[in-house]
This record gives structure tokens, sequence and C-alpha cells, in this order.
């Protein structure tokens, strides 16, 4: 008698409403009055960059550097976590149906590996890049206050202060919020995977809350990090998930 592997368990998918054909919303989602179906947005931040390690502020006015081992092993972690989306994870979300992806050389990589996951093509959209931190650009935080005292903080806690041929904040959230807008005014009940960056996640996050931007820096976005937002026609977004790490999850 010869042993045969057991059948690979399947991911159960939430069951819809028979009259709807849709699947409710669960307990303690942002609370709505109508049956609008929205557009979900999946913001993943790329993998580890030998950046990431040296705490430097990598923008978009460079489109290195790319993703080093460990990162490649975070986008991969990342990668499972989407493709458990309307499965045992989030069962009221649709499945992602595309990819859209910052040009810089670490979000297309790590869009690449989600892409395999998930058997879908990647479209690069320039306006997730990060943010264009002009002079700043390779320096860690030290040494961008040795050089230019008292500009950094309130780069991040003012948000419409820009470094010397760079972008604010409030700058990356226009961006952000022209990509929902445009999202928005295509095909609701869809769920649309973006591969971006920290800064550029947080304005995300900031733009879906109404939030001050001085704010946003409050935001925790990892390497390799899911959010999750929900975008209605009304702006009464849902947050549904903000910065969980692709690590540790069973």
């Amino acid at each position: 008698m010869t042993d045969e592997p057991a059948p690979s368990p399947t991911i159960p998918r939430s069951a819809a409403d028979p009259g709807t054909g849709r699947v409710p919303r669960p307990s303690g989602a942002g609370v709505r009055f109508d049956d609008e179906r929205p557009v979900t947005v999946v913001l993943v931040r790329h993998g580890e960059t030998a950046m990431t390690v040296a705490r430097g502020y990598s923008g978009s006015s460079e489109p290195g550097p790319p993703l080093d081992e460990h990162g490649r092993e975070q986008a991969t972690r990342a990668a499972a976590l989407v493709d458990r989306i309307g499965g045992d994870l989030w069962g009221d979300i649709e499945y992602p149906s595309e990819i859209l992806a910052s040009p810089m050389v670490r979000t297309q990589e790590t869009a690449a590996i989600i892409a395999e996951r998930l058997g879908l093509p990647v479209q690069t959209e320039e306006r997730v890049k990060e943010a264009d931190f002009g002079a700043w650009q390779g320096l860690t935080a030290e040494q961008i206050e040795e050089r230019w005292p008292g500009l950094l903080e309130p780069w991040h806690t003012r948000a419409d202060v820009r470094p010397p041929d760079g972008e604010s904040i409030v700058d990356v959230g226009e961006r952000l919020s022209a990509v929902f807008e445009d999202l928005l005014a295509t095909e609701r009940g869809r769920t649309v995977v973006v591969v971006s960056h920290a800064v550029a996640i947080r304005a995300a996050l900031g733009v879906a809350m109404g939030a001050n931007p001085g704010s946003w820096s409050q935001l925790r976005v990892a390497p390799a990090s899911v959010s999750i937002v929900r975008l209605f026609a009304d702006k009464r977004h849902e947050i549904a998930v903000a910065g969980a790490p692709s690590d540790g999850w069973a």
C-alpha cells in the first residue's frame, strides 16, 4: 500500500448573499448606509533595498536601487498575502484583477513577483512613484539635518515644505488623489494592487482618511507591508488595513 499525498486544502471564499450576489460587509467595517460598490486599492510597499538598510532618503529622482536578497524574500511573502485577499483573508473584497506599479526599479521588481503569483500583467503608473527628495536624495536624516538645519522636521510635520529641487508631502498627496479619482471613474467592484513607496503610501492613506497632511508621517509603512483602501464616490473611503507586515502570516 502506497501513501498518497493529502489533497491541498482549498481556501474558503466568503458566502455571497443569494439575493444580491455580494459578500456581506464584515463586523467592524466602515459604516455605510448604502449598497455602493467601491474600488478597492491594495497598497504594497516595495521590499528592502540597500538604501532601506542604510536609512537613506531614496526618492524618485533616481531609478535604483534594486531589491536586495532579503527584499526579494519580502516581496514573495507580500505576494502570498495579496493572493489570499477575497479568500481566507478579507473575504468581502474582490480578488485582485489589476496591478499598477511605480516606475522605480524596486517597485517594478516587487510588482513582478506579485504578478507572477497572481497571474496578472503589471502596468506602470508614474503618479504612484516615491516623493522626489531633490538635494536630499541618498542622504540620511542626520546628513540632511547637518546640511539644512531645521528643515527636515517641518517637511514631515507641516507637509507643505519642499526640499531643494524636491517635492513636499502635499505634492505627493495630490498625485495619489488624482490616481484615486481616475480609479473611481472606471469600473466599481474591482480590486487594484498598487506597488509603491513609504511616503506615497502614507499620502494615499492620508488622502483616503481626509487627514491633515502633517499627520501622514505618523503612519507606519514597513517594507513589503500591505495596506487596503476602499474608495467610494462620496469620499467616505474605508481604510481596511494600514501597514500590515507581510511576514508572520500562517
